[in-house]
């Protein structure tokens, strides 16, 4: 073991130098500071796919910033493990005075964190966390009872004026500081390394489009439109600072503000209802019965319902790992209200192919289609996906582009009625919620 003290930045999903504030307040410390990502096998072991398009992204990305830090010779640990079994490695390797990371909500990040923090502890090692994917986390939005919200307006509500009170600090670059611990570069592992292929799938660019933004509200309903940011997946793996993303917008466009508070919303739904990740947040709802027909759910995932509007966001999803929000809900209330498939089916699935997939907000989303989670639409409220054409895409111009078979013969019959399918969904939902 090294005799001179170090500390240890840890890299998760905070993927970025500028304006990381765990990073930063590392760096401000005394200790040289060595940074460090794992590629978490307990995450990626339970990928099936692998040419997973999330995992090349994060790999490019944690390349990228290897390379940056080599040229001020400071040496980036990059391991393929478990966190557990790392850190037992690296204390045995570094005087370790601390570990500082930035925090993370879902249920597996903080047992994961309570696993960490207590194994330091046995070696007398400061566990440093920081809030820095959110603007404001956990308790720091609560009703005048000291409750947490459930209703997402009074919500937003509170987060502005909470936020009126709230002075957005961006924070230095970290590669303008000197206090890295400074070592010959190691080298880099390999996506092979880690039983992983190249994806093809290209990652939207971290750009904030003003102009966009500008048109958000107008154009964010139309799936043919380029009407959405697309920075899902940055925020997702903190390659952009939600605090500078928040700053660019404030000038703009209060609708897209609107969207980030939604995320927020989610998160402390997560945060004081970890049940909610396999269990309805409404309990009566967990009564519901379900028909769960698997080959109509393989029909579905396949994009193939004769939906059409349902079959061009299940093939966009499936094509390019991402799908239009309007496009979401009308896909899943297909799946939960037409089909009749629980939910926790259609989250999985979503959960495998979005690159911007969030815990909080994938499940809040389908828990809202679904009608058993917080501030959800009445379970009476079936999306008409006809209606919802020709209202969101008229022209049929997404569907087009999705399904170029539409208007042939090798397109297929519609798998279910709606009005049939719609009869039936209320009979089942009003059974369920009636009898609890």
């Amino acid at each position: 073991m090294s005799s001179d003290k170090i500390s240890i930045f840890w890299f998760r999903r905070d993927l970025r130098f500028e304006d990381n504030t765990a990073l930063y307040y590392a760096l401000k410390d005394k200790h040289p500071v060595l940074p460090l990502f794992i590629f978490d096998r307990n995450i990626l072991d339970d990928l099936d796919n692998t040419k997973d398009a999330r995992v090349t992204f994060i790999y490019d990305t944690v390349k990228a910033m290897h390379n940056q830090l080599a040229e001020k010779r400071v040496s980036m640990l990059v391991n393929y493990g478990k966190p557990k079994e790392v850190y037992q490695e690296l204390i045995k390797k570094y005087n370790i005075a601390a570990v500082y990371t930035n925090r993370d909500y879902e249920p597996y990040a903080k047992e994961r964190d309570e696993t960490i923090e207590k194994l330091l502890a046995e070696h007398d090692i400061e566990f440093n966390t920081f809030k820095d994917q959110v603007i404001f986390e956990k308790d720091e939005i609560l009703s005048n009872s000291g409750d947490f919200y459930k209703v997402f307006t009074p919500y937003k509500k509170a987060w502005l004026e909470k936020f009126k009170k709230t002075e957005l600090n961006t924070l230095s670059s970290a590669l303008s500081f000197e206090n890295w611990h400074k070592t010959k570069a190691n080298s880099m592992l390999s996506l092979q390394d880690m039983n992983f292929e190249r994806s093809d799938i290209e990652i939207p660019k971290n750009e904030i489009d003003d102009q966009l933004i500008k048109k958000y509200e107008e154009a964010r309903d139309y799936p043919a439109r380029e009407g959405t940011s697309r920075l899902g997946v940055h925020l997702r793996f903190g390659t952009i600072s939600i605090r500078k993303l928040v700053e660019e917008i404030l000038k703009v466009s209060d609708t897209f503000l609107s969207e980030l508070i939604w995320r927020e919303f989610y998160m402390q739904i997560l945060h004081h209802n970890p049940q909610v990740v396999d269990k309805a947040f409404k309990p009566k709802y967990d009564k519901i019965s379900w028909r769960n027909n698997e080959d109509e759910f393989q029909r579905w995932c396949e994009g193939k319902t004769g939906y059409p509007i349902v079959d061009a966001g299940m093939r966009e999803l499936n094509t390019i790992g991402y799908m239009h929000n309007r496009v979401r809900m009308i896909t899943a209330s297909f799946l939960t209200k037409h089909l009749l498939i629980d939910w926790r089916w259609g989250e999985a699935y979503f959960a495998s192919k979005l690159l911007d997939y969030e815990l909080a907000n994938n499940n809040g989303g389908w828990q809202w289609a679904a009608g058993s989670g917080v501030d959800a639409q009445p379970y009476f409220r079936i999306f008409n996906p006809y209606s919802q054409t020709d209202k969101f895409d008229k022209d049929r111009e997404y569907i087009k582009k999705w399904v170029p078979e539409v208007d042939t013969d090798d397109y297929p019959e519609p798998m279910v009625d709606h009005k049939e399918a719609r009869e039936r969904a209320l009979k089942v939902y009003k059974k369920a919620v009636s009898n609890s």
